[in-house]
């Protein structure tokens, strides 16, 4: 989005990715949630118009490769250790244990001091350029639309018609920018997997949608198309603490089943973090990647600067799943386990998206 912007000349924005002026001063970014880089070389016969856009940049996501996470980085420009949107789901410090949903949200939490950074749409509007974020209309008001989203006029759509209408709409004026979201490719990965049956339909559903775009967008607007993660389909599942001593001196699991922050009881001593990392190593080996907050911090995990709060918010203990296992949290393991497809973790499927873009002739 800095890269964008930039060519839409808001002051203080970087062209990072050689993007360019805008065109005509009007720009469509199409986020398509769980559209990873490797799909469109795996599936091009179910997205040709996908393919045929142009390619100029493979992108890296932020850690953990979640929604939350991802979409905040891109909203506002920067990293999840300035951000502070740490992951799925994290403990809330000093609240006796109490985990946030990022994307249920808590109405016990102020979007806007949770996350600090104003975000590009702000900038940009105070700056003149009608921003406008189309998607459907259950996310408006939401916490989590508030912390990442807020600046843009929203116009809420439940249905592919509605959903390119409103885009077209807001695309009349200049300088414009519309951040388009859709999230069907995401659910259907989830539930299913990534190849299903009911995943390939989703994808070519979308495709179309992209065609509908190409045909309806005003002459001169550049469309950018990109997503905020992969996705890889489970073959191994471990539910914590089950037949396992994953979970001793552990009170509070959070994050989700490819990246779990682990939370030691609060105000507890450190010291037994070496013991929790030891058994985890001990049962699953390579399997897992541990980390304690502080060598996340130092490795440059969550990017170079990490502010306190979003530090606080960092479990004691990072465990990233290799391969294609999950970890299962054992209150939620009949819902976490029935998922198919999952993101969350550091693998080059899950966290590589594609950049694809056109300009409307």
């Amino acid at each position: 989005m800095p890269s964008i912007f930039s060519g839409l000349h808001l002051a203080d924005t970087q062209d990072f990715l050689n993007c360019g002026e805008s065109p005509t001063g009007r720009e469509l970014l199409f986020l398509i949630d769980g559209f990873g880089a490797d799909l469109l070389t795996r599936f091009a016969e179910h997205a040709p118009t996908l393919s045929s856009l142009t390619q100029p940049h493979l992108i890296e996501t932020s850690f953990p490769s979640t929604t939350s996470t991802s979409l905040a980085t891109l909203t506002t420009g920067s990293m999840p250790g300035a951000h502070g949107m740490m992951g799925y789901t994290v403990r809330v410090p000093r609240s006796s244990g109490r985990v946030l949903n990022s994307l249920k949200w808590d109405e016990r939490v102020d979007p806007e001091i949770w996350q600090p950074i104003p975000t590009l749409f702000q900038r940009a509007t105070s700056a003149g350029i009608n921003v406008t974020h189309v998607a459907a209309k259950r996310y408006e008001d939401t916490g989590f639309t508030r912390a990442v989203f807020r600046g843009a006029h929203y116009r809420g759509a439940n249905i592919t018609s509605d959903l390119v209408g409103e885009t077209v709409i807001a695309l009349q004026k200049t300088p414009s920018f519309v951040y388009l979201y859709v999230n069907d490719l995401d659910a259907a990965g989830h539930s299913d997997g990534v190849g299903s049956e009911k995943w390939i339909a989703a994808l070519s559903s979308i495709d179309a949608m992209v065609a509908q775009l190409l045909e309806k967008l005003p002459s001169g607007v550049r469309i950018w198309v990109t997503a905020d993660h992969g996705m890889i389909n489970v073959e191994e599942k471990i539910v914590m603490g089950v037949d396992n001593s994953l979970l001793e001196g552990i009170a509070t699991v959070a994050g989700e089943p490819r990246m779990r922050h682990l939370y030691l009881p609060q105000d507890s001593d450190l010291a037994p973090r070496a013991e929790v990392i030891a058994t985890w190593e001990a049962t699953l080996g390579s399997k897992v990647k541990m980390f304690t907050r502080e060598s996340a911090i130092e490795s440059g995990l969550f990017g170079d600067q990490v502010s306190l709060d979003a530090a606080e918010r960092i479990g004691d203990i990072i465990a990233i799943a290799q391969g294609n296992l999950v970890l299962l949290d054992p209150d939620r393991a009949d819902k976490e386990g029935a998922m198919v497809g999952h993101h969350g973790g550091d693998s080059v499927t899950e966290s590589t998206v594609p950049l694809l873009t056109n300009v409307k002739n």
